[in-house]
């Protein structure tokens, strides 16, 4: 090949017109005195060229005026075919910061600069004690959402079997357990990884994530020696109630001034006010139906002409509870341990000594408070995507070629309800699952 540049023509190309390319150019004849040394034992394909033979270059480039369009949608561009699955964290190391650790330690350099001259801490509502009128009507329909969620799987049950591991923390919904050698639980050696299955409960689709009440959030912080005073009510109905919705046994302290503060001190909360007493009694059927402890003898197996609408509803109210809970979590503050699974709603963590996690010696047994997310509020509990529940039992050959989903979401879709598009990719419908002698040949 030639080794010197061609000169382009600049007749027909004006190098000062930035960005616009011609549609085709046309490069200039070199000498033949200038070929000669170049063409001598050249091969080009099945042709030679001989020695001293020119060579007449009429070469043309066509170039696209513009950039190809996307013919794609919007929705393949945000759903892509295919994804990973959700990553196990180790249990031998603290959890990710949701907000990098940068931005937390400038916005504590910033409130550490107003504390010294004396300057107030900028709150907008809800940081402030104040409630968000936009985000009452949506706290409601999170706690209705919510209700329809426990009652919908709990009848779905019935119907549907769901399998867990007695060592580990493994679900699976199909006839059988599957045989995918991944338990590490308890014994789990003796057992070469295999699971131990029994019959799964709705605690094991709706993973129950508590957290305790507090009739002023902004008040005394709970401490080891008085969480005894406190209830303890799942995490999604806490947040609700500090987002606006009234219960009458879980009153919470409405205020009218907003909360003051110099950096990590507060100057002004409106004084401390007596808290009600617990409430202990369990006649309410408003309160049972929010929480998921007993759900499954509460109602009973629903006919099968009512299954696919049951299923359908409850897929509807399991994205209304995560799209609300995301969409709450976006103003009101709620913390998590970096170690274990306790949350807690509100603008700081409780004094509790139960963290028996990592390095928990290290600590006393107090939690490390960090930003909560969605999956530590309302977690998915994903577990393996089965195409024919009726069939064989998943394998740990084929394990590459399998895919996941949300629980509620794999319950729901084998009892009839149309699959969302953004959980397609993770379940990897397209992907045909080989026989395990055609496993080893798949690239």
């Amino acid at each position: 090949m030639l080794s010197k540049p061609l000169a382009l023509s600049s007749a027909l190309w004006d190098p000062s017109q930035k960005g616009v390319f011609p549609s085709m150019m046309v490069f200039k004849r070199p000498q033949v005195s200038a070929l000669r040394s170049y063409t001598r034992g050249f091969k080009s394909g099945h042709e030679r060229l001989h020695k001293g033979r020119p060579i007449m270059l009429g070469t043309l480039l066509y170039a696209n005026q513009g950039p190809k369009k996307d013919v794609t949608t919007r929705k393949q561009e945000a759903y892509p075919q295919n994804v990973d699955l959700p990553p196990i964290l180790p249990k031998k190391k603290k959890k990710p910061f949701p907000i990098p650790i940068k931005k937390l330690k400038q916005a504590a350099r910033e409130d550490k600069k107003r504390a010294e001259m004396n300057i107030e801490k900028p709150l907008d509502p809800p940081k402030n004690g104040l409630l968000v009128p936009d985000l009452v009507p949506i706290a409601y329909e999170v706690l209705d959402a919510w209700k329809v969620l426990i009652k919908g799987v709990a009848q779905l049950l019935h119907i549907i079997p769901v399998y867990a591991c007695s060592e580990c923390s493994e679900v699976y919904v199909a006839q059988t357990g599957h045989h995918i050698q991944n338990c590490h639980g308890r014994a789990s050696s003796s057992r070469r990884s295999f699971h131990s299955w029994v019959k799964g409960s709705i605690t094991d689709v709706i993973v129950p994530i508590e957290s305790y009440h507090l009739y002023d959030p902004f008040g005394r912080r709970i401490k080891h020696d008085t969480r005894f005073e406190y209830d303890r009510i799942p995490a999604v109905v806490e947040l609700c109630i500090q987002a606006g919705v009234e219960i009458p046994e879980y009153p919470s302290r409405r205020r009218i001034r907003p909360v003051r503060m110099i950096g990590k001190k507060v100057i002004e909360r409106g004084g401390f006010v007596r808290e009600p007493k617990p409430w202990c009694s369990t006649n309410s059927s408003s309160l049972v139906d929010l929480d998921t402890y007993g759900a499954y003898g509460r109602f009973p197996p629903p006919p099968s002409s009512d299954v696919a609408r049951i299923a359908h509803e409850t897929m509807d109210a399991y994205e209304i509870v995560r799209w609300g809970v995301e969409k709450l979590m976006r103003k009101y503050t709620v913390k998590a341990c970096g170690y274990c699974s306790e949350v807690h709603v509100g603008p700081w963590g409780h004094n509790v000594k139960l963290c028996g996690e990592f390095k928990h010696q290290w600590r006393d047994g107090k939690h490390g408070w960090q930003d909560a997310t969605v999956d530590e509020v309302f977690p998915a509990n994903y577990v393996w995507h089965v195409q024919d529940p009726k069939g064989p039992p998943l394998r740990g050959a084929l394990r590459r070629f399998y895919g996941k989903a949300p629980a509620v979401v794999e319950v729901c879709m084998q009892a009839g309800a149309q699959i969302p598009v953004k959980y397609k990719p993770m379940m990897r419908l397209d992907i045909v699952v080989p026989e395990s002698e055609e496993a080893r040949l798949v690239a």
